[in-house]
């Protein structure tokens, strides 16, 4: 059963999403960017009621100062407060809830990084999490890198460039841009908090999206080397450019890799 409720953080009043099921393991969604707790192309909303439908409670919510939230949008970083919040009250909501899970896109996944600490968490399901701190609309220079190869790389790379023909200054342009240092602060903070988590992270990646490859520039690098040798942290990686997952086979491996995250965790659980 789907329905809304108010709560309060720091003397604002928050709306959000219950969807109701009689399931031991909860998730909390957090979105990215000032998205709403529906989502892009109602893609959280849609993928709370088909979890709902197969025992797993969820609820998402807007962050103060987004959507029906009132307040000031403090921005992801600082969204510590309404985490915390969202997740007491979807504790007091489902009083049999035993374990819960979050879940986030993009800067949502930055946010439940930088502050899980928040709650107790059972484990972290993060999309396409958002790592470099570039100015606003520009592109990953790992993404830029990515795009490069494979039109340098690969056969089909190449038939576009002899097709469209080749731009020099363009091409210059790209690669000053490829290889400029990107601010590192945002990075370092989320890897070392994600490494600081004590239970399960799984990590799912669009692997075309410009975010996604600029997240797995971060994770295979200097910065990422505590979370590559961690047994608590898996990474998957799907052949996808949708940063939200939107195509119907895309929607289908990634509600497929989160029921699998939390299944396992279960079974993991069960055994001790």
């Amino acid at each position: 059963m789907r329905r809304s409720l108010i709560f309060e953080c720091a003397e604002d009043l928050l709306l959000g999403t219950l969807d109701d099921a009689e399931g031991r393991t909860g998730l909390l969604i957090v979105t990215g960017g000032r998205q709403t707790r529906v989502g892009p192309h109602r893609m959280m909303a849609v993928l709370a009621g088909e979890l709902a439908s197969q025992g797993y409670p969820v609820f998402r919510y807007d962050r103060r100062g987004v959507g029906d939230s009132s307040g000031t949008d403090a921005g992801f970083r600082d969204s510590g407060p309404d985490i915390g919040i969202a997740a007491t009250t979807f504790r007091a909501a489902c009083p049999h809830l035993q374990n819960l899970w979050a879940l986030g896109l993009c800067d949502g996944a930055s946010a439940l990084a930088l502050n899980h600490e928040v709650t107790a968490f059972a484990g972290l399901i993060l999309l396409n999490p958002w790592v470099i701190e570039t100015e606003a609309g520009s592109t990953p220079p790992a993404a830029i890198r990515a795009h490069y190869r494979q039109r340098l790389l690969t056969a089909a790379g190449l038939r576009h460039v002899l097709r469209r023909g080749f731009n020099p200054l363009a091409a210059a342009r790209g690669v000053r841009a490829a290889f400029r240092t990107s601010n590192q602060a945002l990075a370092s903070d989320v890897m070392a908090s994600l490494a600081r988590f004590g239970g399960p992270i799984r990590l799912l990646l669009a692997g075309r999206d410009a975010t996604a490859r600029a997240y797995l520039n971060v994770h295979q690098g200097k910065l990422g080397k505590a979370l590559r040798i961690s047994p608590r942290i898996a990474l998957d990686v799907l052949d996808s450019a949708s940063h939200s997952f939107a195509g119907h086979d895309d929607r289908a491996w990634l509600k497929a890799k989160i029921i699998a995250a939390i299944q396992q965790n279960q079974s993991l659980a069960d055994l001790d």
